[in-house]
């Protein structure tokens, strides 16, 4: 076993199984917090079964190694701790809670639902009732109705063009043995990260993973290797007529990875047009001109190229200005510099948004264990804060002029209110 202090906090071990075992000891409360990352989202699904990652956390609580649906339940609710499961595009997590003394028994009990699920055939089907109807509530919801239109035009046959949940046909044709081969292809010892923090030493820690996970075998079969096809859409203009009260206006750029140099840049312009009741967004759309109910921007942090997404909801009469507007004010990113005292501002909202994201050991084990199997290394945290410092106004021009410059567009409203708004698109 490798074990490496990366400073005076954390912890990183590497089990001989290849299990990543990262510890940040926090005597602060008599409580401690786990997350266990599969390298497992939904990007490692095929497209006809898009979903099965969401299935799968669901129903693997539900029952495992001799254990039913309602005795893990007690289990957990017996010790007052918490466990939940969740898949994501780049991962699916395992999530733990618990004082310190009943750590290793759910430590234990969460191994167990990890190697041994047992996908009990009415629990699947359960599970496929409920994400069904969640995915036919979305339906209705306007703002998820942009947003899952733009994003299968920017991604096309990309992974990252779906939903976590699939559509009804992907969910619906989705079997108990597709969760089993999904299971046994990429749970594997070499393709997790576990992450704790709380009152409890490293030695501590890694003895007690070591008990549980310490005779997991890595199979013969190499690692599955995410093999994606490039993205290579062009931008284009999606409607979607629903009755609604509201014009959902939503425009996207390509763009880009966590690891790429551009990536802080992007931050900060989002942070700058739609991070809060400050930001340029909200200040000039819904405050001074009226035309907003609700207006933002999105870039978030993915494995792969991320859209940079802003979007507003408006009146359908001024669905027409507003569209023009909102690009506009885009457009301002690529023609002057952001003075000094604005990025700084947006400097300011992201480093300060950032460090409240770390106060509880469950935050903690997150981003620790985020940041691994993305691989990126947990040194990243240091060096988010630097990259987003280090940046200055002519970079942040750069990347605009670079990524934000012919967007797709997603409108959702009333038919003849967006089809005016498209007219000069």
């Amino acid at each position: 076993m490798q074990t490496v202090n990366v400073d005076s906090l954390i912890d990183r071990s590497v089990l001989p199984n290849g299990i990543v075992v990262l510890v940040t000891e926090n005597q602060g409360a008599d409580i401690v917090a786990g997350r266990i990352f599969v390298r497992a989202g939904s990007c490692y699904e095929s497209r006809e079964q898009a979903g099965l990652a969401h299935l799968l956390s669901c129903v693997m609580t539900k029952g495992c190694d001799g254990l039913s649906s309602l005795e893990i339940a007690e289990k957990v609710e017996y010790a007052g701790a918490s466990l939940s499961t969740d898949a994501a595009t780049d991962y699916f997590l395992l999530s733990l809670k618990t004082v310190t003394s009943d750590f290793r028994e759910i430590l234990a009990l969460a191994g167990r639902i990890l190697r041994s699920p047992s996908f009990p055939e009415a629990e699947v089907e359960l599970e496929k009732r409920l994400a069904l109807q969640d995915i036919r509530s979305q339906q209705e919801q306007p703002f998820t109705v942009a947003f899952s239109q733009m994003r299968q035009a920017m991604y096309q046959a990309h992974p990252y063009a779906m939903s976590v949940l699939g559509n009804e046909t992907t969910m619906s044709s989705i079997t108990r043995d597709d969760l089993v081969k999904y299971h046994q292809t990429h749970f594997r010892p070499d393709n997790i990260v576990i992450s704790i923090a709380g009152r409890i030493t490293p030695t501590v820690a890694l003895d007690l993973v070591g008990e549980v996970f310490g005779d997991w075998r890595v199979p013969n079969e190499k690692q599955p290797i995410l093999n994606l096809p490039e993205i290579l859409s062009s931008p284009q203009s999606s409607l979607k007529p629903i009755n609604t009260q509201q014009s959902i206006i939503m425009l996207g750029y390509m763009g880009t990875a966590v690891n790429a140099p551009e990536y802080a840049a992007l931050k900060l312009l989002a942070s700058y047009l739609g991070n809060g009741l400050s930001s340029r967004l909200f200040v000039e759309l819904r405050e001074k001109r009226g035309l907003a109910y609700e207006v933002s921007a999105l870039f978030s942090t993915r494995l792969f190229p991320a859209t940079f997404v802003v979007y507003m909801g408006t009146a359908p009469e001024n669905t027409k200005i507003a569209l023009e507007s909102l690009r506009q004010e885009v457009e301002l990113l690529s023609t002057a510099e952001l003075n000094p005292e604005v990025l700084q501002t947006a400097k300011n909202k992201i480093l300060g948004q950032y460090a409240l994201g770390k106060q509880t050991n469950g935050q903690i084990a997150q981003i620790y264990g985020w940041y691994e199997i993305l691989g990126l290394g947990i040194e990243f945290d240091r060096r988010f804060s630097e990259l987003i410092t280090n940046v200055n106004s002519s970079e942040t021009m750069k990347a605009a002029i670079q990524f934000l410059q012919r967007p797709y567009l997603s409108l959702v409203g009333q038919e003849e209110a967006i089809a005016v708004g498209n007219r000069d698109f």
